[in-house]
């Protein structure tokens, strides 16, 4: 019987999950499967992959075939780094300790590079709140310079305008004072 390693769809609609599974060949995609060796969700990030490593191993060397999205998965999780290492030992080419030395050894860097990535990308999410930060903050400056800007020339204006009044009604009572006494000159003047 032909078999197949392959994804099997669930979830909701615009939040797919999907099962890894072996399946036959001639099943439907959401059909009968022989067994469920792990899940994959690509809406996370990165995308989650919980794996049976073993099981996916055993059906990898037993010739199960997986579509290229599984085939890709495996890669990353590993499976097929572990396979080629057993065929160096089936050859004879090193002995099962260095196999898991090897395989470990890969494993670490991996998972070095993938925290690496994962520092990276916080930190540069971090430096674009900060800049953000920074550049609402000019903003807002700038918009509060504005703000008293036109405050203080508001003020000015206002100021002026009394200081008109306060002239205008110092004129006036200097003409009022001025002609006050004029008359009071002339009116001694006709008696």
């Amino acid at each position: 019987m032909a078999t197949k390693i392959r994804l099997q769809r669930g979830g909701h609609k615009g939040y797919a999950v999907y099962r890894i599974v072996i399946a036959d060949v001639r099943a439907p995609r959401d059909g009968k499967f022989i067994e469920k060796i792990g899940m994959f969700n690509p809406n996370t990030n990165p995308a989650t992959v919980d794996l049976n490593f073993d099981r996916a191993l055993y059906w990898v060397e037993t010739g199960a075939q997986p579509t290229d999205t599984v085939r890709n998965i495996l890669k990353s999780e590993g499976v097929y780094m572990m396979k080629h290492l057993r065929g160096g030992v089936k050859k004879g080419a090193f002995d099962e300790a260095a196999c898991q030395q090897k395989y470990d050894a890969w494993k670490t860097a991996k998972d070095q590079k993938l925290t690496a990535a994962k520092d990276a990308q916080s930190k540069s999410r971090q430096e674009a709140a900060a800049k953000a930060l920074d550049a609402e903050k000019k903003v807002n400056e700038a918009i509060a310079k504005k703000v008293a800007d036109k405050k203080a020339a508001e003020a000015a204006a206002k100021a002026e305008a009394e200081a008109a009044k306060a002239a205008e009604a110092a004129q006036a009572a200097e003409a009022a004072n001025a002609e006050a006494p004029a008359e009071n000159d002339a009116a001694p003047a006709e008696a």
